[in-house]
């Protein structure tokens, strides 16, 4: 009994604390917290910028100019290569014209020319047959006229030297074109430096070799020889000495030995030859139509009484033929012409060997020098310390292509 006493009274005391508990209310606190402005901003990196006195320089900025620059550059010169492959068609095509104009002005002037001569012997044995003799007379006298005047053309323009001209300027213009499609695969900065020059290599093969006929047509028969000149001024452009660039003391030496061979043996024997060809293509192109000449104005007095008017017309006829043969059959323009480009080969390479622009390496260089000679570069050194002790022979000249 006392037991269960306790236990109520523990129960009752529990129960009492738990209503006191919850009859006590916390108070309510109505408390305001500020809000604070919290700006958004966002993350950016500044490019580094160099200042010096006041000047600012934008690394990107700069780098996208030059990018800008470059593709600008590549674009030029990639109009310059459009216009050195639309010459190279032009001078094929032009030259082949005029090759073609050498075989059938030859063909045409020659047929003329006997044709007349026949006719002027025929008139010359039937002196006295009337009418007929009168009319092959004339046809013959107009025929001999007519290949006077086609004969004194083809000297003029001498149509065997033009389709030289263009065969070299072909050659020439593929070979720069060659050049600017390696210059554009091997380089990925382009200077505006390299864009003028390409442009001044196409305005020189321009002016070296013209396509028109009247005006800016070559001088077939200048009064002395000079060699061909197809590349422009050699402005140097950052000389560079020394031992640099795969260049040495000794293979600047040797370059210099080389040109002076080239100098005083290939281009002064290639300027001889050079003044033989154009005195004999001199005389040649005037023989042809002062004979020709002759022959007609004979054939007006064929019927005298003197038989001598048509042997004159009938021999001065035929030698003419022969002469036109010799002149154009043997394209005495076109061997000048080979001649005259020959010398200018050898000027080129002189200058470029003396140049002190050592713009590419050197044993580069020197590989294409022995090349272009006939060379192996052995031989090359060799005719170097030849030239250098003065044992190079008398009938020894440094090419052995031409």
């Amino acid at each position: 009994m006392a037991s269960l006493h306790v236990s109520r009274l523990v129960l009752s005391s529990s129960s009492s604390c738990m209503r006191t508990k919850a009859a006590v209310s916390m108070p309510k606190f109505n408390v305001s917290v500020p809000k604070i402005l919290i700006k958004k901003q966002t993350l950016s990196v500044k490019a580094p910028s160099f200042e010096l006195d006041g000047f600012t320089e934008s690394l990107p900025l700069s780098l996208k100019q030059r990018r800008d620059s470059d593709s600008i550059q590549r674009a030029r010169l990639n109009a310059v290569l459009e216009a050195v492959m639309d010459r190279i068609e032009m001078h094929k095509n032009i030259g082949d014209q005029r090759k073609n104009w050498n075989s059938l002005l030859l063909s045409s002037v020659n047929m003329i020319t006997l044709t007349a001569a026949l006719m002027a012997g025929l008139a010359s044995v039937n002196g006295h047959g009337g009418d007929s003799v009168t009319a092959v007379k004339i046809a013959s006298t107009v025929l001999l006229t007519s290949a006077t005047s086609i004969s004194a053309l083809m000297s003029k323009i001498q149509p065997s030297q033009l389709a030289e001209e263009q065969r070299n300027a072909t050659r020439l213009f593929k070979k720069l074109r060659t050049e600017l499609q390696m210059f554009l695969r091997e380089n990925e900065a382009i200077y505006e430096e390299d864009v003028k020059e390409a442009i001044q290599r196409v305005l020189a093969l321009d002016k070296a070799y013209p396509l028109p006929l009247i005006g800016t047509m070559l001088e077939k028969f200048p009064e002395e020889f000079k060699p061909a000149t197809w590349w422009p001024e050699n402005k140097q452009r950052n000389p560079k000495t020394g031992l640099t660039n795969g260049w040495s003391q000794e293979l600047e030496m040797e370059m210099r030995e080389v040109a002076h061979v080239v100098k005083t043996r290939d281009a002064e024997e290639y300027e001889k030859l050079g003044n033989v060809a154009l005195k004999l293509n001199r005389f040649l192109a005037i023989s042809g139509p002062v004979l020709t000449g002759i022959s007609a104005v004979s054939s007006v007095f064929i019927g005298q009484d003197s038989g001598l008017a048509g042997i004159v017309a009938i021999t001065c006829a035929s030698l003419a033929a022969i002469v036109n043969t010799l002149e154009h059959g043997g394209q005495v323009g076109m061997v000048f012409e080979m001649y005259r480009n020959s010398a200018g080969f050898f000027s080129l390479l002189e200058e470029t060997m003396n140049s002190t622009e050592k713009r590419e390496h050197g044993q580069v260089f020197e590989t294409k020098v022995a090349l272009k000679l006939g060379r192996s570069l052995s031989e090359l050194r060799d005719l170097a310390k030849k030239s250098k002790i003065s044992q190079v022979k008398a009938n020894e000249f440094a090419s052995k292509l031409f």
